[in-house]
């Protein structure tokens, strides 16, 4: 056991020190997030305020901070933007939130009258007692339904003083994001100096895993999302389906969420569509169907197969755990995470492989 630790006592090492960041990183979750979603957000416009950097003139007197200049433009085309789309998207949008929710009520027990004519079609071809069996356990899963709602609204409720440290972070994003955007060479420069020559080679071979994975990854996956978000928008409209953008950013939302989040957000539409217009619940169900065929044929094979190489079954599995860990930031990052561990762990087992490979070579005499 001594010869097995003492030869591979920098593996070791290793395991240990990653398992010991993780552990650090779960206990910090709330107060890392808004960091993490604003690294992710530099990531995205890095290449947007490089190009415009490139693109300014040559630095001048009233030019000199280019890279100050281009992230302020930025900037301000992503305020126009948010403005334009809060102006024709946002406020319908909220309009036709606050009136299903004001209706959610009716929606509800309209839903589940049309439910039970169903049911009860189908009862009707019972004996009268699998009959009763049947309604006692409608009666008990209905009251476990209305506790479980209960109980999770006086938990969001309880959550809101204990993240505290998250809304001081998400008011302080917008300045860590312009640091970040300004000074990121810097910090790689000054990250990587600070390490020793192998080590730094070794962050900056993760680094770049990471970038090609996870970025290109958070990247499709929007891309994506704004995709499915559009053609529901667009088939929804042509229904006249009744709160037509807010289903379709539900749509786009639950394409974010890799296997489970695009059937989570049909089964609410489908809900919502068999409250407002039932008649249209069939169509409802066939497009969507269809855009998920369409989806899943075309578009996920590349993202997937290109980015993940994850079997279903242990994305699944990876979902619900990270459900369980983090919520709804758990399942959005198990599966990319996920990924990244893999490729840095394959990275760190073929270079651990090459130096057993130097140290076994006999010596040349």
């Amino acid at each position: 056991m001594t010869d097995i630790l003492s030869k591979h006592w920098r593996l070791v090492v290793l395991v240990l020190g990653i398992i010991i960041v993780f552990w650090v990183l779960y206990l910090l979750r709330t107060a890392l997030l808004p960091f993490v979603l604003g690294l992710v957000l530099a990531y995205l416009l890095l290449p947007v305020v490089s190009w415009l950097e490139r693109k300014l003139p040559r630095p001048g007197r009233w030019l000199e901070p280019k890279r100050v200049f281009s992230i302020i433009i930025v900037f301000l085309v992503l305020l126009c933007l948010i403005a334009v789309f809060s102006y024709f998207i946002v406020t319908a949008v909220i309009d036709a939130s606050l009136v299903l929710a004001e209706s959610a009520p009716y929606f509800i027990s309209k839903s589940l009258h049309q439910i039970q004519g169903w049911l009860e079609i189908i009862r009707q071809q019972f004996p009268p007692e699998i009959r009763l069996e049947v309604d006692r356990a409608l009666l008990e899963a209905g009251v476990a339904l209305g506790n479980a709602i209960r109980d999770a609204f006086i938990e969001g409720i309880g959550t809101v003083p204990r993240n505290f440290s998250m809304f001081l972070g998400l008011a302080a994003l917008p300045l860590f994001l312009f640091y970040t955007l300004k000074d990121s060479e810097r910090l790689k420069r000054n990250l990587y100096a600070a390490l020793r020559p192998g080590i730094a080679e070794h962050v900056r071979n993760i680094t770049h895993i990471i970038e090609m994975v996870l970025g290109r990854y958070i990247r499709a996956q929007l891309m994506l999302g704004l995709i499915v978000a559009y053609f529901s928008f667009v088939a929804l409209l042509i229904l006249r389906i009744p709160f037509a953008p807010v289903l379709a950013i539900l749509a786009g939302i639950g394409e974010l969420i890799p296997t489970l989040g695009p059937w989570l957000s049909g089964i609410i539409i489908v809900i919502v569509t068999l409250a407002v217009a039932p008649e249209k619940v069939i169509w409802v169900i066939l497009i969507f169907l269809g855009i998920q065929l369409i989806e899943n044929s075309l578009l996920v094979p590349r993202i997937q197969s290109g980015y993940l190489h994850i079997h279903p079954a242990l994305m699944i599995f990876l979902l619900v755990l990270g459900a369980y860990i983090a919520g709804f930031w758990g399942l959005l990052l198990a599966g990319p995470l996920t990924a990244t561990g893999i490729e840095i762990y394959k990275y760190v087992r073929e270079r651990y492989q090459e130096e057993e490979k130097i140290t076994e070579q006999p010596e040349e005499g």
